[in-house]
Order: C-alpha cells, then structure tokens, then sequence
C-alpha cells in the first residue's frame, strides 16, 4: 500500500418493528442515509430549523446477519494484519443500539458469535494455509472503566492481580499499556478461552434503554508475529488488530440513570466528547495538534486512530422515531470520522540473531574478496586475523623501546595492529605506576596513630552505601523474597493414621483444619514434602543475606574509619609542608597504607554488594515458588475434600486410582446435584449442531470449560461461607 486512504465507515440499524419509514431513508446503493424530520409547529410560521440530513457512507447494514456484517466490515481488515498492516475496528454508538452484539455476540449460539471471535477464527484459520511461515499470536484484553485501566484476564490463576496500577506509556515504536498481560494462544481455543474469560469479567448494569449495557470501553487485541520458514532473511513482520467496543453515549434524561449508574455515565460521555474533539483535529488538515491525552480512551488510541493502520468505524443506530436525536449524533459522528486519512504500512522489524548469522558471512566472504586483492596487487602476506601471543609481545618491546628512545618510530602494519600498539601503551603505564607504589613501600615506615581512628569511628553516625542508602535496611519488599525449583528427590511418606477415607464416611464434613492434616499426610504427601523443602532453602537465603548484610555493615564502618584517619593524615601534611621530588607528592608510609588499605575495602564492600543483590534475586525467585507450592497445596486439598465429603458413595468407585474419572475433574454442579444440568444440555446441543458446523468445536469447547471453571469458583467459595457459619 504506503498510499493515503480514508477511513471505512459503516452504519448498522437495529431491528425494530416500529422503523421510521418516513423520516430513514436509504439510497440505491445502501451507502447513503437520509434523515428527514418534520418542522416544529410550535416555533410559528417563520422557522429555520433544518429538517434535512444527508449522510453518505461505505455501507448501510440494514436487516443484516452476523455473517454479511463480518464480511462486509472485517474480514479485509484482518486478513491484511497477516501481511503487517494494523487494523482497528470499532463500534460506536448509542446505549442499546447493538454495539456489543456486533462485536462480541452471544455465546449461546455460534451462529450469532460476533466480529470479535470470527476475527480470531479467521487468523488461525489463515496461519493453517500458511505452512511455510511461523506465525505468533498474543491478546491481550483491557477494560477502561471510569477513567480507569483493567486487565479483563488478571483473573487467570497465573496472572493474578497487579500491585501498581496499570499506565499508558509511548515509546517510538508505538502506545503501549504498562502492565497489561499478554497471552500466547497457539490454537483457536484457547484464544476462544481468554476471550470468553475476558467477557466474565466485563461490567454491565441496567437501565431503561439497555438491560445489559455496557459501562466501560474494551479493547481486545490481536497480536501478530510472522517469519519465514524458507528465507534465511533477518526481517520479520509483526501487526496488531485492535477491535474496540466502546461503551454507549446516553442521555440520562431518557435512560433514567442515577447512583453508581449515573456516574459511569458521566465518565462515557466525557470521554465519547473527547474521542469526537480528537477525531475532530484528525480531519482537520490544518491542525497540528491533536488531542489525544485528555482521556485514557484517546491516549489508548493513539496509535490506532489513523496512522498507519487500516481503520473500520461501525456505527449503531437505532431506526425508531424516538431515538432521531442520538441516531443523528451518531451519523454525525461516522462522517466525521470518514474525514480521517490513514497511510497503511507494514511494520517490518529485525530478527538479531539472523542478522548476526548474514554478518558472519557477508564478513567471511569479504576476508576471501581481501586476500585475493592483496594477491594481486603483490602485496606482503598480511595476516587479518586476531594477534597472538609472540605478535603481542613483539608490540610491547618495540613500545618499550620506543618509550626509551631506541627506536624512532613503529611500523604500522594494518588496524589491528594499530589498536595493539595503544593497549600495550596502557599496559607499560600501568605497569610503571605499580614500580612507583613498590618504591613508596620501601622507602617509608608505618607511623602508628590508631588513638584518632578509634576515636572517629566512635563519633561516626550511620551507615551509607554508594547509592546514599542504609544498608541492611529493608526496602519495599524486604529481603524475604523467594524459593528454588522443586526437588526431584522422593521424600519418604510419613505413617500417618486412619484417613477420613479408610474409615467410616461420616455422616456431616469434618472441620476442614483435621481434615487438611489428614490430605497433608496422604495424598498431598509430596506436595506437603516439597513445599517445606522449598521453605527451609527460602529460610537459608535469607539467612545468607542477613549474614551478607552484616558483613558490608562492617566493611562500611572499617572504611569510614580509614577515610577519617586518611583525611587526618592529609590536613597533618598540609600543615607541616608538602614535599615533592620530580614532580611527584611525597607522602609518609601510614597515609600509603591507609590509601591501600581503602582501595582494598571499597573491592571488598563491592564484592559483598554484588553477593547481596544476588541473594536478593534467589530469594525473590524462591518466595514465587513457595507461593505457587503453597497454592497448589490448598487448591488439591479442596478437590480432594469436595470429592471425599460431598460426593455420593456410589460414584466415589469412579474417582479411586484406576477409575473413568480423574481428581478434580468433576463439574461443581455435579457435586450439588445428580439431575440434568447445564452440562447434560450442552452435551446433547453439540450433538446436535456439530455435524452440521465442525468449526464450532473450539467456540463451544472453550465456552463450556469457561463456564464449568467460574461455576467451580462460585461453589468454593459458598462451600466456604458455609463453614464459617
């Protein structure tokens, strides 16, 4: 492409029975729409109202199937993507008008799914007909709720909740959000899985125009990442696919908001103003600045509001007289819209480590492509690979000669060489200062004034490290940070008593407490066994590091003792005349020394340093492991206490060792009630509907173990309350 375009608009009409025949009307081509109102009687004779609009478009989706809509609006955008061009699609539109349905569906029907998982349909379905490329995929999903930034997937058992709230931060390659979980999805469920995840955690309320309206702006995106598996070429393509659904604009006097309600809806019109203001400047050529940072909708965006990305609008709009006013706001909007240029690119990047490798023979081949010119130009054999230790040394002679002027001058032979003769210049210096600290030893003796070093480090306050901190103090996080990988070791089972199993199935639960040390002891055994093992190596860190801390706490008073006894020696010198020979500070023994033994200190207390900030990162990295041990620890136990206490006896065979079930398999729902259940229905629905869509199979799949995952949830965490009642 690298041409100018303009952005694609569409307008979808919600089905209604009372459509406004008389004042919508479309065009031939179903990409124009008019509007016609009738003049106000009650403003007199001499009214300047205007009565007609006349908006034109790329589409007009009118009674259209969620297929026609996906081909019509998306199936372009994303098909690109996989060629490195970005891609946005949005839907905007009043409260009700269907914005949600378009971009998400249901999930009941697969028929009725949406743009949103027809789009991850179609990637991976395009990454099958790709077999001569290795093609990534991540999602991500973020939540914009009054002013506010969500992970929709921080409630993934391995992502969890962030403690710093999340930012928006620009960089040159684009807007990213900081701290925001991107997933890999190497196949269309799970991608369907995190979708459908996301969806759980929306939030939704209930008002008069809408009874499941949305009250937060999400944007899901699909992030794509492709090489070649046949070129040997450095460069890669990447592309990301932003689908956004943006919460309903609302008039509250017809929706009848108040409370929590009205203050959500105060937060999506501010930023639905803001979106138009920069959308606005963006069609505007004269504008220079456009802006974006008033809202975190529009700083999100900003890189997906024209630039070089393909950008689709879909606009909602109702098709009753009643809504006309928000109906033309809404078009309104989409002409604006369709004023913004974009300038489509494919985003090329850089693979280091190929690069590294044409490098490494683009250099070879110009080593032949030298010696055969140096050949032919009867040249002496030069040698341009790296010196060894004889030519080193035949260096460091003719500097030293040079130096002590027997010899005039050093021939110079290629680069290498040249760089040689410098470094083995800074080898004689050096060398030369060591002579000088030798000579100094030799010629001084120790005076001994420790009376004053005592003293000062009596007077000393505080212990400050390089970095102006105290050290040993404990920071954000402390020095309890940590654990390390689980151990291969089989521990021995310890003989425990008769399990609740073993014996008699009593008739009510035990107290959960009993019945956690009886798990511990049987089937949680080596869980239990390497959760302590991990703890007792997490202790020992710690210790380490407390010990480390100490020890540079020592160091650091040593040394400001010597920096105090060091400066005593100077002013003393000052004050008695300094004395130089050859251009050279004559100094006494004990300032030498001191001046030793300093230097000697700092590489102690830096060494000592260097271990502490490792230790530090072990114990981080073996608390994290601690925390996933205890975790699995509990999560098994509440299984295994499910299966044992609230399970009928006569399915309790099926779970044994050996059984058609395995642990912690079993629906929650199962556990309450032995009757037909959502499961039962949605067995005997697939049945049903897959012969007829075999594609379905992922979309359902990832729905149902969605859905079985909160019910568990739900049931925990009742099961819990009841116990504590």
């Amino acid at each position: 492409m690298g041409t100018r375009k303009k952005v694609h608009t569409f307008v979808r009409v919600k089905p209604t029975d009372d459509f406004a025949h008389e004042m919508i009307k479309y065009g031939d081509d179903n990409k124009s729409i008019d509007i016609h109102l009738k003049k106000d009687t009650r403003r007199g004779v001499v009214n300047n109202q205007q009565t007609d609009w006349s908006f034109k478009l790329d589409g007009v989706l009118h009674n259209a199937s969620q297929d026609l809509v996906y081909e019509t609006v998306a199936k372009d955008v994303v098909a690109q993507a996989l060629d490195g061009y970005n891609g946005t699609i949005m839907c905007y539109g009043q409260t009700g008008a269907g914005k949600t349905y378009t971009m998400t569906g249901t999930t009941e029907n697969y028929k009725h799914r949406g743009i949103l998982p027809r789009a991850l349909q179609q990637v991976f379905r395009m990454i099958e007909e790709r077999p001569t490329h290795a093609i990534t995929v991540r999602v991500s999903y973020l939540e914009i709720y009054n002013e506010s930034l969500f992970d929709l997937l921080s409630t993934l058992p391995y992502v969890g909740p962030s403690v710093t709230p999340m930012t928006i931060v620009e960089n040159p390659q684009g807007v990213f959000i900081k701290g925001l979980s991107v997933h890999l999805t190497s196949q269309e469920e799970d991608a369907f899985s995190l979708l459908f995840e996301g969806e759980t955690n929306r939030i939704i309320a209930s008002h008069t125009m809408n009874k499941n309206s949305s009250r937060s702006h999400c944007i899901f995106t699909i992030y794509v990442e492709v090489h070649s598996r046949t070129l040997s070429d450095e460069k890669y393509i990447t592309s990301k696919i932003n689908l956004v659904d943006l919460a309903g604009s609302e008039r509250l006097g017809k929706s009848g908001s108040e409370g929590r309600v009205l203050k959500e809806a105060t937060y999506i019109n501010k930023s639905l103003s803001f979106l138009e203001q920069a959308i606005i400047a963006l069609g505007d050529q004269k504008r220079e600045h456009v802006p974006f940072r008033q809202c975190k909708l529009t700083h999100t965006l900003k890189d997906s509001l024209g630039g070089n990305c393909n950008m689709v609008l879909l606009t909602n709009i109702y098709g009753e007289a009643a809504q006309l006013e928000e109906t033309l706001s809404s078009l309104r909007f989409a002409s604006r819209m369709k004023l913004v240029t974009t300038e489509p690119a494919i985003n090329e990047k850089y693979d280091a480590e190929r690069m590294v490798k044409n490098l490494e023979k683009e250099l070879a081949l110009l080593k032949q492509e030298l010696a055969i010119h140096d050949s032919l130009a009867n040249r002496t054999l030069v040698n341009y690979d790296p010196m060894d230790e004889i030519q080193i040394a035949e260096i460091n002679s003719q500097v030293r000669r040079y130096l002590e002027g027997t010899l005039d001058e050093i021939d110079i032979i290629n680069l290498r060489q040249i760089q040689e003769v410098f470094n083995q210049f800074r080898v004689v210096l050096s060398q030369q200062e060591q002579e000088v600290e030798s000579a100094l030893r030799r010629k001084y003796t120790l005076i001994d004034k420790n009376d004053f070093a005592a003293i000062s480090a009596v007077q000393k306050a505080g212990l400050v490290d390089v970095d102006g901190h105290l050290v040993g103090e404990p920071d954000g996080q402390g020095f309890g940070l940590g654990v390390t990988p689980f151990s291969a070791k089989p521990g021995k089972k310890s003989k425990s008593k008769k399990t609740f199993k073993e014996q008699l199935r009593p008739s009510t639960p035990p107290p959960k407490p009993v019945a956690f040390e009886d798990f511990k002891n049987e089937r949680g055994s080596e869980i239990n066994r390497i959760f302590k093992e991990n703890k007792s190596i997490l202790n020992e860190r710690r210790k380490r590091a407390s010990e480390t801390t100490q020890r540079i706490n020592a160091i650091k008073r040593e040394m400001d003792v010597t920096k105090e006894a060091l400066n005593f020696q100077k002013s003393l010198r000052e004050k008695q005349g300094e004395y130089e020979n050859k251009g050279l500070m004559i100094i006494d023994e004990e300032e030498f020394l001191l001046i030793l033994k300093l230097k000697d200190l700092k590489k102690q207390y830096r060494t000592e340093y260097q271990d502490l900030r490792d230790l530090r990162a072990e114990i981080q990295y073996c608390q994290h492991l601690v925390d996933q041990c205890r975790h699995r620890l509990l999560t098994e136990f509440d299984i295994w206490y499910n299966e044992s206490f609230f399970i009928p006896e006569d399915l309790q065979v099926a779970l044994k060792p050996g059984g058609s079930i395995r642990p912690g398999m079993v629906p929650v729902s199962r556990i309450m009630s032995l009757g037909e259940d959502a499961q039962d229905k949605f067995s005997q629905l697939q049945q049903v509907l897959l012969p007829e869509g075999p594609d379905s199979v992922a979309f359902y799949n990832a729905k149902v173990k969605t859905e079985q995952k909160h019910n568990y949830l739900k049931t925990m965490m009742g099961l819990q309350q009841a116990h504590r009642k």
